[in-house]
């Protein structure tokens, strides 16, 4: 084993065995779709965004303090759009790991293989940056609109328009920051590769 194939251990390892088990798990979820299809299963949803300081009788508090109820609606029997937009979020979810896993795997493989302070290195690792920012940005917005659109399909009181979606969105801070330092780290490893190139051209 190479130095630089030591350096990228036991990570390679994991995130190639946890890419295999994800594929594993999709393609087993991929069949039980087709098998049981979108139709027919209860779909139930929380709306966070309303409470009210009415509570059941059976929820005591304390002097001093109160409880807030939030609803839940729940569709028995929901229709296939409604299954589908109760999906869209965890795929879209779904589809961000299993990408950001494929870029860290492909990532590690070139760099064991072609080694850390290369170019190639740099751009797979500006790659993988690009992905979780912008990824990142795009599945909380799937997850908030789908979310939205699904309460509008289940309560009268609630409808989809830009500021409704708006309050639904989960701004994803780590991703971001992860992200951001990524690209940083990309430009680094570039600098160093060409340092690398112009000292191996003077010997």
């Amino acid at each position: 084993m190479t130095q630089d194939q030591k350096l990228l251990e036991p990570m390679a390892t994991v995130t190639s065995v946890v890419l295999r088990l994800l594929m594993a798990s999709v393609i087993t979820g991929f069949v039980l779709f087709i098998v049981h299809g979108w139709g027919g299963r209860s779909v139930c949803l929380t709306d966070w965004t309303s409470s009210s300081s009415y509570a059941p009788r059976d929820f005591a508090p304390e002097p001093g303090a109160v409880v807030d109820s939030v609803p839940r609606y729940c569709a028995r029997s929901a229709t296939a759009s409604q299954n589908a937009l109760a999906s869209l979020g965890p795929l879209a979810s779904l589809a961000l790991y299993a990408g950001g896993l494929f870029l860290l795997d492909r990532l590690l493989r070139g760099a064991s293989r072609d080694g850390v302070h290369t170019a190639r290195a740099a751009g797979r690792l500006r790659l993988l940056g690009w992905w979780l920012l912008v990824g990142s940005v795009v599945a909380a917005t799937v997850a908030a609109v789908s979310r939205r659109a699904l309460m509008a399909s289940l309560a009268r009181s609630a409808d989809l328009t830009a500021l409704s979606w708006l309050q639904d969105w989960n701004a994803p801070y780590l991703a971001v920051i992860v992200g951001l330092g990524l690209l940083t780290f990309s430009r680094i490893t570039r600098a160093g590769a060409a340092m690398r190139e112009d000292l191996e051209g003077l010997v």
